[in-house]
């Protein structure tokens, strides 16, 4: 089911097909959810946060800028945008009025295909020698979104899967790879850690917080440091908790909880699987 809409305001005017794609599609296939083109007409921002989205757009005329992920980014006639809309984001034009296409697409093989595209030095924000293939790309899809077929949701996956590849093709910059930037961002991670230990901190939340797929940072964490990321918890944790235990008055639960390892049995478990003996133990001989 699709509905197409144009939305003559103060600010745009705009043309855009909201497109709802099949059970089948959203668990099995790339779909889009939105498609359409902006006029600017007055100078606005548009922002979004945490949208599960991703988000291509191409600057056909005029100018403005994108802000995503703690950056920046002029754009002018010509650029293309590529991002997660998960992160928060805005995009705005400027005096020089923009006009924009745009495609918000998802699918279950997105963003392993996104991670790789960022992997591979892909920018939200580049200038391909031209734009005609991307345009011919949007062109297809509101085509086949407009449409009656009733194997639209196929169609849809195979023109996405041409846009994915364009993509892919102009994402080649291994001076941004993620290879180039690993060490800085692993040590920035690892302070990260380091002055957070005390909160509960999961691979879902590192992974968001710094815009790396989950999978990955746990490969190349082990690589450059030698131990898990779980791992290099606990030894943190517990590194506190023993100078607790010998320099303070502290009840035993209260260094557990103090120390981001929780409930009193648990603490007690993981500290004696570490140090061969219990909290209360090790207090007693160090003391």
């Amino acid at each position: 089911m699709d509905t197409k809409a144009l939305f003559h305001g103060s600010l745009v005017d705009t043309s855009r097909i909201l497109y709802t794609p099949s059970n089948f599609a959203k668990l099995s296939l790339s779909y889009i959810q939105e498609i359409g083109t902006l006029q600017a007409t007055k100078p606005h921002i548009s922002r979004r946060d945490h949208l599960n989205s991703y988000l291509f757009f191409i600057v056909q005329s005029g100018s403005g800028i994108l802000s995503y992920h703690t950056h920046e980014y002029s754009l002018n006639a010509g650029d293309c945008v590529f991002i997660d809309c998960k992160q928060p984001y805005y995009h705005s034009t400027n005096k020089n009025l923009w006009k924009l296409s745009w495609i918000h697409f998802n699918g279950p093989t997105i963003p392993n295909i996104y991670q790789k595209y960022v992997e591979r030095g892909g920018q939200p924000v580049f200038h391909p020698d031209s734009t005609e293939k991307y345009l011919d790309v949007y062109q297809n899809l509101h085509k086949i979104a407009s449409s009656n077929s009733y194997v639209r949701d196929m169609e849809i996956n195979a023109e996405l899967s041409v846009l994915l590849s364009l993509l892919m093709k102009d994402s080649w910059h291994p001076e941004y790879s993620r290879n180039h930037t690993k060490k800085t961002a692993l040590a920035e991670i690892k302070a990260y850690l380091d002055e957070n230990y005390t909160k509960k901190i999961t691979l879902d939340e590192l992974a968001e917080r710094y815009y790396i797929n989950k999978f990955y940072l746990t490969r190349i964490f082990k690589a450059q440091y030698g131990t898990s990321i779980n791992a290099y918890l606990q030894e943190i944790r517990i590194t506190q908790a023993k100078h607790e235990l010998r320099f303070s008055d502290k009840s035993i639960e209260e260094i557990a909880t103090e120390c981001g390892i929780g409930e009193l049995y648990y603490f007690s478990r993981v500290f004696k699987n570490i140090e061969g003996i219990s909290p209360s133990e090790y207090r007693k001989q160090w003391n």
